[in-house]
């Protein structure tokens, strides 16, 4: 690995973005402006311009420009862009990481982590070129007639990207549209656009991607609808909530686009009486509180079996409260601010109507201060107690640090409540030291992600991110199987 390096000190604003169309960054002539804000200092950190309908056009017509062209360049020759941005942003490493921390508010370990996820999505793709890129032929079917199957790129796609991975998750898709063939129209998210916005420089300064190929223009609902209607654009990914999951994969179908929409999640951990809990007590509070708990793969509702409750409860509370909140760049941090303040009221008012519906608070967060930084987003660990499966903090997502302790008598139970508590099938998890539980477990929950002694089952890049339910809408998943959504198979049969 090259050595890491920052280009400049991270500034305290960058701005009014720009739009990258065709090779160019272009100031977009809307009027309207959203406000990106570092969330641990509270003060806005760019100016998001929500590009205008034909701005959001001429990116399309440069990427199918492109794509007539692009389709044309060699494999061989496409996976030397990918090694050239793998090394780019092993060496920015740190100068993104930092930006990611900065507009999102997680803590500068979680951004380290997410950037070598994104990396790990780069090196799988370029393995693709080599392997699942391929197609097959099969020899005389018949006398003199052979048949051949080849995977062929489709054109432009867009990709709409969440605030919670500003990084991560465009990786999911990005790297293989490009070594199959396809180009881009990529949408950051409105509230963390930064860290892609920065990514898209370095594409263009140091990676070299031809003009075109990699295209991005910042927005909200109304450029991506517009997005979803072009017809040149052949398909859109979406990771965000479940409405908008639903509206994206709905207008899809009726343009007649291939759509992969990941939803929200309400996600279950649940805890045996044979649970290792001193070993596993750092790995199960990071579930809950790991990115302030602003992760579709997030524990949600804490399920004790049996007699485990009170020994769980107590140090489960004693863990997370040690937690270190503060500013995600500072040294010795381990949560940071919520992304924004109307987040941050949001999650507060889940935590009052718990307690109104009859939870206990073990650990309330609504009153922690972060006195270094009193105009941030912040909110302590939080753990409700005595959580019921009726009760809305128990089945609506959340997306912020708290901990819903519920009680099951025994696992048959708590897989019923699992299954049944809401509609959402993102990840579920289980703690125990018994395999004939985690095989129970393992087979029996409706959930994409299933994490046995793992409080958060996020799959490799070569596995496909499962969903399931209303944490997901389509067919093929993020990461390895967009070989298939990114391709169509074309048969040819040949007599001679």
């Amino acid at each position: 690995m090259l050595p890491v390096t920052m280009s400049t000190e991270p500034r305290t604003n960058y701005g009014k973005l720009k739009l990258l169309i065709d090779g160019r960054w272009v100031e977009s002539g809307s009027a309207e402006l959203g406000e990106a804000y570092d969330p641990g200092r509270g003060a806005q950190l760019a100016q998001v311009p929500f590009a205008l309908p034909e701005e959001a056009d001429r990116a399309v017509e440069a990427a199918q420009r492109a794509f007539e062209k692009w389709r044309e360049i060699s494999i061989l020759e496409r996976v030397k862009y990918l090694y050239k941005l793998k090394e780019v942003m092993e060496r920015r490493a740190e100068e993104l990481a930092t930006i990611n921390t900065q507009n999102h508010g997680k803590t500068l370990e979680e951004s380290r982590g997410e950037l070598k996820r994104s990396i790990e999505n780069v090196d799988v793709a370029i393995a693709v070129a080599y392997t699942l890129a391929k197609g097959d032929t099969l020899d005389q079917i018949a006398a003199g007639i052979d048949v051949s199957m080849s995977k062929e790129p489709l054109g432009v796609f867009s990709v709409v990207c969440p605030f919670n991975f500003p990084l991560m998750v465009p990786f999911w898709f990005i790297p293989y549209a490009i070594v199959l063939g396809d180009t881009l129209v990529v949408k950051p998210s409105d509230l963390t656009p930064v860290p892609m916005q920065r990514v898209a420089e370095l594409i263009q300064e140091e990676v070299g991607l031809p003009p075109g190929v990699f295209n991005m223009v910042h927005g909200g609902r109304q450029v991506v609808e517009h997005l979803i209607a072009d017809r040149d654009v052949k398909g859109v990914t979406f990771v965000g909530s479940t409405p908008v999951a639903r509206q994206i994969y709905r207008m899809a179908g009726e343009h007649g686009k291939r759509a992969i929409a990941n939803g929200g999640a309400k996600n279950c951990v649940l805890v045996m009486p044979d649970a290792d809990l001193d070993g596993s007590m750092s790995n199960l509070v990071s579930s809950f509180f790991g990115n302030t708990g602003q992760r579709c793969l997030a524990g949600a509702n804490l399920i004790s079996v049996g007699d485990v409750h009170d020994s769980l409860l107590s140090k489960f509370t004693k863990t997370a409260l040690a937690l270190k909140v503060g500013y995600g760049l500072d040294t010795g941090v381990q949560m940071g601010p919520l992304v924004t303040e109307k987040a941050r009221k949001r999650v507060s008012d889940y935590v009052a109507a718990g307690l109104s519906e009859g939870a206990k608070p073990v650990s309330d967060g609504r009153t922690l201060k972060v006195l270094e930084y009193p105009e941030g987003y912040y909110l302590g660990a939080t753990v409700l107690d005595q959580v019921t499966p009726e009760m809305r903090i128990a089945r609506e997502e959340v997306f912020g640090p708290i901990a819903s302790v519920m009680q099951a008598e025994s696992l048959d139970r708590a897989i019923e409540m699992i299954n049944g508590g809401t509609n959402f099938g993102n990840m579920a998890c289980i703690y125990t030291s018994s395999g004939r539980n985690a095989r129970e477990f393992r087979r029996r929950v409706d959930a994409g992600n299933i994490g046995v002694n793992i409080g958060v089952a996020a799959p490799s890049a070569y596995y496909p991110f499962g969903g399931r339910r209303d944490s997901f809408y389509g067919i093929l998943h993020a990461q390895i199987d967009t070989v298939e959504f990114f391709t169509d198979k074309k048969v040819t049969i040949s007599k001679w």
